[in-house]
């Protein structure tokens, strides 16, 4: 496996922290026939009405208010273009949606970024919907986002983090070389180490919350030394947030540092470490300068097009004392967000022209 870049691995480690349920028992196996598709809707995208032999189908499942899936989409839509065109179709299943009203206008913000096939999931029989329970649960699957990569003979070739798929694997089922009894005994122990590793995941998360720094790192600590060497900079950004939370910001500075220069050209990552830095309680100036840095990261490799990041540097750029270029930062947000995300901008906007900084509320 090649090692993950530090975007995917935010996407990754984001739910470690999320106190998921159980793992549910799986009944639905590498190998085994894939369940039909339940489909309320297809919101993008030609109708998959079943299988065929002729196609490799990815089904993605996702939501719109699961971070790690925002953060994976580019890289699902950078696959689908790649194998377009060698018959394999991407859908991507939308699932434990709080508002199936809002996918739509999600998906068309996302634009160029989200281009495969979408679709809703059919709760007329089940609450909770079709697939979800199908799939999610009977694979014994439960986070998000989580592709499933059905072959041509219609059997279950591949289960995993969608930013794990590598393209030889994809190379493989399409030329009906993969291994899948193979991969399936890898999976099973995959499954069963992730089982294990829940508890420390539990420990850490229960730590955090109690802002434990002590007990965090050790169980972070533990949860590193499980993970492969390839990797472990999965926690880096759980480390980020216990070094703030002791307040030792030298040693935030010098992680943000590293992170950030390690891919200057990594919008994501640079608005999310900017981010982290400009909600931080008690940041002094050279942590300021350090957010500032960042988020101008961000904006260039954003080509200044991107709401989110766009005001991540006006806040910055506000508490360094640049009212009037997060004035107009922040306008700019206004101009180049959706309608459905204008209000609360635009909210952020007055409070910048009347001198004050915006309450936030953890979103970003």
């Amino acid at each position: 496996m090649k090692s993950f870049n530090l975007v995917r691995a935010l996407a990754v480690l984001a739910g470690i922290l999320t106190m998921a349920a159980p793992t549910w028992a799986a009944t639905l196996k590498i190998g085994d026939a894939a369940p039909p598709l339940q489909v309320a809707k297809w919101v993008q995208g030609d109708p998959v009405q079943a299988f065929d032999s002729n196609h490799v189908y990815i089904v993605e499942f996702w939501a719109t208010w699961c971070g790690p899936c925002r953060a994976s989409i580019p890289h699902l839509n950078e696959t689908w273009q790649k194998f377009k065109d060698k018959n394999v179709i991407v859908i991507g299943q939308d699932v434990w949606e709080q508002d199936d009203s809002a996918v739509p206008g999600f998906v068309k913000k996302m634009g160029d970024k989200m281009t495969y096939r979408v679709a809703l999931d059919d709760k007329s029989q089940e609450t909770n919907g079709a697939m979800a329970i199908h799939w999610m649960k009977a694979a014994g699957q439960d986070g998000i986002p989580t592709a499933f990569i059905v072959n041509r003979g219609g059997k279950i070739a591949w289960i995993g983090h969608p930013l794990a798929l590598e393209a030889s694997v994809l190379d493989q089922i399409l030329a009906d070389t993969f291994d899948i009894a193979g991969y399936a005994e890898i999976f099973e122990k995959q499954q069963q180490e992730q089982e294990q590793r829940q508890a420390l995941d539990q420990k850490l998360g229960k730590a955090m919350k109690e802002k434990n720094w002590d007990a965090a790192e050790a169980a972070l600590t533990e949860i590193e030394k499980s993970l492969p060497e390839s990797a472990r900079s999965m926690v880096n950004p759980v480390r980020l947030q216990i070094l703030i939370g002791r307040h030792d910001y030298a040693g935030a500075y010098k992680l943000v540092g590293s992170l950030s220069d390690a891919e200057p050209d990594n919008a994501v990552l640079q608005n999310e470490l900017a981010w982290t830095l400009a909600t931080a309680k008690g940041l002094d100036q050279e942590g300021l300068a350090l957010a500032e840095k960042t988020a101008q990261r961000a904006n260039t490799a954003a080509k200044g097009k991107e709401p989110g990041i766009l005001d991540t540097l006006a806040r910055v750029q506000f508490m360094n004392g640049q009212t009037n270029e997060a004035i107009a930062t922040e306008q700019n947000a206004v101009d180049a967000a959706p309608d459905e995300s204008k209000v609360f901008l635009k909210k952020f906007l007055t409070d910048y022209q009347q001198g004050k900084l915006p309450e936030i509320d953890g979103q970003h």
